[in-house]
């Protein structure tokens, strides 16, 4: 596995593929690796990734964050298309899978560990020796599956009550599971704390047996890409510094409106606007 600069120890490590989205502008660095890392930066951590892209995706946009990435000839390449029935999604390719086994030494205790699959690249396990103090799963690449022609559709994820009781947390999305509530029932009565955004509606929290909801703030939306998973990285990011899930929760919905504001990547929180959202919680 080759370093793209050099690994020192991090403060947040998140594991998935980096995606090359196409878009009606052109192709765009996309995927839960980039938009999490680069919230988790924002946010004052020093943030990794473990994934794997082809020569067509440019890491621009990551400069700083320390890359381990794994060799493949294409990157996972998506294309969103709405349609009268709400967005299609199609597969075009699907990079090289990630073996956690290979994972650097220097990563392997990292305080948190994110798991972001985006195509089924990754265990929703982490085999022994690997333990960092919180594991966040975001499972939609788990959720997600494809056929052919690349039609993605959700699908049944069987390690998911092994996954969860492994987690500290979970954030997923009503539209990962295609809406099913009774899914979500499910694994909230297997986690410990459970996640669910729903868009503009903002998000509920399961926790202790009890549930709360949030209102997300009203912002006029430009782009949703990514808001789930900048909402995942704030999330897991203050769970782990207060131990509050309530709080974690107030204050990453206010981090995930600041990000539909804006398109793609450039919806990630700056510094100044993260601070300004802790403010809001309280």
């Amino acid at each position: 596995m080759p370093d793209l600069i050099p690994l020192e120890p991090i403060e947040y490590l998140v594991i998935g593929h980096l995606a090359h989205d196409l878009t009606p502008d052109g192709p765009r660095l996309g995927g839960t690796a980039a938009y999490a890392a680069l919230t988790a930066r924002a946010l004052g951590l020093r943030a990794g990734i473990l994934t794997a892209f082809g020569p067509e995706t440019s890491l621009a946009l990551l400069d700083g964050i320390p890359v381990a990435a794994t060799q493949s000839a294409r990157s996972t390449t998506f294309e969103n298309i709405q349609t009268a029935d709400g967005r299609r999604q199609i597969l075009h390719h699907r990079a090289s899978p990630l073996d956690l086994n290979l994972l650097p030494e220097a990563w392997r205790r990292t305080p948190i560990l994110h798991l972001g699959p985006i195509a089924q690249e990754v265990v929703s396990v982490l085999p022994p020796g690997i333990s960092p103090a919180l594991l966040g799963l975001t499972p939609q690449g788990w959720l997600r599956g494809w056929d052919v022609q690349g039609n993605v559709s959700p699908c049944e994820w069987p390690e998911a009550e092994e996954a969860v009781r492994q987690a500290g947390a979970v954030v997923i999305s009503l539209e990962d599971v295609g809406g099913d509530e009774e899914q979500v029932e499910v694994l909230a009565h297997a986690c410990r704390v459970l996640a669910v955004t729903e868009a503009a509606a903002g998000c509920r929290l399961y926790w202790n047996g009890d549930l709360r909801r949030f209102r997300a703030p009203k912002v006029r939306e430009i782009d949703p890409t990514g808001s789930g998973d900048i909402f995942a990285a704030a999330f897991f990011i203050r769970l782990y510094t207060t131990r509050d899930p309530w709080e974690a929760a107030r204050f990453a919905n206010q981090v995930a409106a600041i990000s539909v504001s804006r398109p793609g990547l450039e919806g990630i929180p700056t510094p100044e606007e993260a601070q300004a959202s802790l403010v809001e919680v309280f």
